[in-house]
């Protein structure tokens, strides 16, 4: 497999999360080029210093490309055009893909001398802003050393190596889906505390202090639902499409699981209500609207 000290990467997909990448990678000294077809997101990197263009193979063969994408279906598009033209080194997919996505990938980046990683990341934007995501790394030992200076720049090293291609994507669903099902408990939980006249914030506080507690306790619902901010920067599409896929994934091996499966079915129901662009801490709304400064969908609260 190609190895490389040569320090330029190309970040395909400028959003939020890619953004921040690339503007991290810039600092960290590579020399990075951004792909996004949006205008408007290439003006914003362009902000930050970064090099950036509209057409995909102006990056081809560049000897390390960061993923940032919405969907495995882009991915499965985006990948055999990094590797039409030679010296591609590792590319590293931070999209929440799909396993077989991810296991055909790695094998047209291998049969190519290059490599893939499937690299699915925690942590926000914030995470991305400041080099400390959490990454779940799916790939041989080989891929993995290959991508490692980037994944080190992006994480700082907290990125576990979960097995080989596509694991990363299925620990990164399974991740997502927890998070989605916390995020409707201790709604429901909160609002029952409200129901007893007890404040929602001294509830999640004392709980977070306890067995039950969680980052969705901790964090999410004081600092972006009571607040009524919801202004995480993920979108609740984003994660009802992440809880219907882990369980749809469960369900190719055969696995059924059925608490998981009722949790993404109350996250259709919100996307129905809030739409696609709500933040996902919107979730709340329609789980325990009467914690919420905004209230339930389409009402508003004075």
């Amino acid at each position: 497999m190609n190895t490389s000290t040569d320090r330029r990467v190309a970040v395909i997909g400028l959003g939020a999360m890619g953004g921040a990448m690339a503007a991290t990678l810039h600092r960290a000294g590579w020399n990075v080029t951004g792909f996004d077809p949006s205008e408007a997101a290439r003006a914003a990197a362009a902000e930050t210093g970064i090099a950036t263009t509209a057409n995909l193979a102006d990056v081809a063969g560049t000897p390390y490309a960061v993923l940032s994408l919405p969907a495995a279906s882009i991915v499965e598009t985006t990948v055999p055009q990094l590797l039409a033209a030679p010296g591609t080194v590792a590319i590293i997919d931070t999209t929440t893909s799909e396993p077989g996505t991810s296991k055909h990938m790695a094998s047209l980046a291998a049969a190519q001398g290059a490599a893939f990683v499937d690299a699915p990341v925690s942590g926000g934007r914030d995470g991305a802003a400041t080099g400390s995501l959490s990454a779940f790394v799916g790939a041989t030992d080989t891929a993995l050393a290959a991508a490692e200076p980037v994944l080190l720049a992006l994480t700082g090293g907290k990125f576990s190596h979960i097995g080989g291609p596509g694991s990363g994507n299925v620990v990164k669903l399974l991740n997502n889906v927890l998070a989605a099902a916390n995020l409707v408990s201790v709604g429901e939980a909160l609002g029952v505390a409200k129901a007893y006249g007890i404040d929602p914030a001294t509830a999640a506080a004392s709980i977070s202090e306890a067995s039950g507690g969680s980052k969705v306790s901790a964090n999410m619902y004081p600092n972006w639902v009571l607040s009524g901010t919801h202004n995480s920067g993920f979108s609740l599409g984003l994660m009802a499409r992440d809880a219907a896929l882990a369980v749809e994934v469960a369900a190719q091996i055969g696995e059924k699981p059925a608490l998981l499966a009722a949790v993404a079915g109350q996250w259709q129901d919100a996307l129905a209500a809030l739409g696609p662009r709500a933040d996902f801490t919107e979730i709340a709304r329609t789980v325990a609207p009467a914690i919420t400064p905004a209230g339930a969908p389409n009402t508003a609260v004075a």
